[in-house]
């Protein structure tokens, strides 16, 4: 079976909603293996509630949990007996473990995927790589998206190697990868971005399509969006606050008056395909590619269905061979640099 370390204490729902979505994952799938890390007895207490095979499902007790509030560093060097360090731990000794799911502290499950499971050889920097749906129903990521604020054009030109690699795994044919820039024209931006833009051009190993501005990255014209941690980040947070923004202006007016709210009936099939399509749930966690093991960073408010959506996510990544593929794109990039 592939064997799967969950936090169970990880996240704004612990352990009730994380220990559901585990229970969710092994009835559907019979080759997972779950094991939840945290607090036993309360561990237990959740299972008690559920049916499902036990041979799916073990425990990693835990006394401590790492809150927001905490330094990462500090958190992920002095509590030891954490859900989040000892999944770590363990993910780093057994050999059978082939990743890592928190919905916790962000900067604590970042640090730790540097400092415990350590880089795939030949990796400069690990990089946060999460997944949007677009309007035409394809799917975009964007790399990097906050693990590293300052990039050399190397660490894009790596960005775009692991993450094309990644949307391969979930069905992507030749990813289209583009570069998050101030405009579509070639010579655009600062030196950085057109230093980046030669690396990118010449790289054999992926699509690149050009630059790309923020305001595309919904289009479903691109497939990747390679950036630095800083740049990705703040179009990660500028997207979903648009996004959000929007829908709530939405409902205030289809409340403002009695006609809007007999339209709103009519096209009640309509709102809810499209909250379906950029449902955060279904698409579930933000990888840290780069990592030796695979490790996913869950929404903190993740419910049951959105940890059973990272398990699964982890399950196609290591299906998939990930790892084993992004470290046979980078040698083939060394190679000719060579």
């Amino acid at each position: 079976m592939v064997k799967i370390i969950l936090d169970a204490f990880g996240g704004d729902n612990a352990p009730a909603e994380i220990v559901k979505g585990a229970i969710i994952a092994v009835n559907k799938n019979s080759e997972i293996h779950i094991v939840l890390s945290g607090k036993e007895e309360l561990i237990k207490e959740e299972l008690s509630k559920y049916k499902y095979n036990a041979e799916q499902i073990s425990v990693l007790n835990a006394s401590e949990v790492i809150t927001n509030d905490e330094s990462p560093t500090m958190a992920i060097k002095t509590k030891k007996d954490s859900s989040l360090v000892k999944a770590f731990d363990l993910a780093k000794e057994d050999e059978s473990v082939v990743g890592v799911i928190s919905a916790g502290s962000t900067g604590a499950v970042l640090t730790g995927g540097f400092l415990k499971l350590g880089r795939i050889k030949g990796i400069m920097r690990p990089a946060l790589v999460p997944v949007f749906s677009t309007i035409t129903g394809s799917l975009v990521c964007i790399c990097d998206a906050g693990a590293n604020m300052d990039c050399k054009p190397e660490y894009l030109d790596q960005f775009a190697i692991m993450a094309s690699e990644y949307m391969c795994v979930l069905g992507v044919k030749n990813p289209r990868v583009a570069l998050l820039n101030v405009g579509t024209e070639d010579h655009k931006g600062d030196a950085k971005a057109k230093e980046s833009f030669e690396l990118l051009k010449n790289n054999k190993h992926i699509n690149f399509v050009g630059n790309m501005e923020a305001r595309e990255l919904m289009s479903g014209n691109y497939d990747v969006v390679v950036a630095d941690g800083f740049a990705g980040n703040v179009l990660l947070k500028s997207t979903e606050g648009a996004m959000k923004g929007l829908l709530n202006v939405l409902k205030t007016e289809i409340k403002a008056g009695f006609w809007s709210k007999i339209g709103a009936l009519f096209m009640k099939k309509t709102f809810s395909n499209i909250k379906a399509k950029f449902d955060y749930s279904k698409q579930g966690g933000a990888v840290l590619l780069g990592c030796q093991k695979l490790l996913v960073k869950a929404h903190g408010s993740s419910k049951a269905d959105s940890i059973c959506a990272c398990i699964e996510q982890v399950f196609a990544m290591n299906k998939g061979e990930l790892i084993k593929n992004i470290s046979k794109g980078l040698e083939a990039v060394s190679s000719e640099d060579k």
